[in-house]
């Protein structure tokens, strides 16, 4: 019976990794997997997900405007999928976790997807909050702050290394720009 899964973390915990790992284990056993990442992430060339170690994959881009239940079952129509994983999925919209949802309710395809679970002031992403809410299986996945602490928040830095503290919800970057920090040490740079 399909699931829809949510596999979350602060920064570089390994989650694009781990999404590379579960498409390859599918498909070397000759399973069909659709992978899919938002246009707005572009670090690493339009539809990439590709992971700080050195591994990549193709996958198929989406805009927040795509209804993806209609773009996986037509995929699906074309070529059986057993499994469709979703990278950077802090940056779905509430109709499109529904949309997932859906796939894995009505199409009984898995669904693994993958994000952060709060922005670089703390509060939780839309794609987010609503796999938080709705996923039938959450998995935190790990990284560790500075000090050794479990690293479960996220600080945007300026370009001169100091904690930003307001600003656009999302500003894509990666060990330039955020850094990921236990909660102390969040409390320390950001809230007060």
């Amino acid at each position: 019976m399909a699931q829809l899964y949510f596999y979350y973390s602060a920064m570089n915990a390994g989650k694009s990794t781990s999404l590379l790992q579960s498409s390859y284990n599918y498909r070397e056993r000759g399973m069909h997997t659709l992978v899919l990442t938002p246009a707005i992430d572009d670090r690493f060339g339009m539809g990439k997900v590709a992971s700080r170690i050195g591994i990549q994959c193709e996958a198929t881009i989406f805009s927040a405007a795509d209804d993806l239940a209609e773009r996986i079952a037509a995929e699906h129509e074309r070529e059986f999928l057993h499994c469709v994983l979703v990278d950077e999925s802090q940056f779905l919209s509430k109709d499109q976790v529904k949309q997932l949802a859906y796939v894995v309710d009505c199409l009984d395809i898995p669904v693994l997807c993958y994000g952060l679970r709060t922005d670089f002031q703390g509060e939780l992403f839309s794609g987010s909050q609503y796999l938080l809410a709705w996923a039938d299986k959450l998995v935190e996945l790990k990284t560790i702050c500075f000090c050794g602490r479990k690293a479960n928040m996220v600080v945007r830095r300026d370009s001169q290394g100091n904690a930003i503290k307001e600003g656009a919800q999302v500003a894509i970057g990666g060990n330039e720009s955020y850094e990921s920090v236990c909660r102390k040490h969040f409390r320390e740079l950001v809230w007060e």
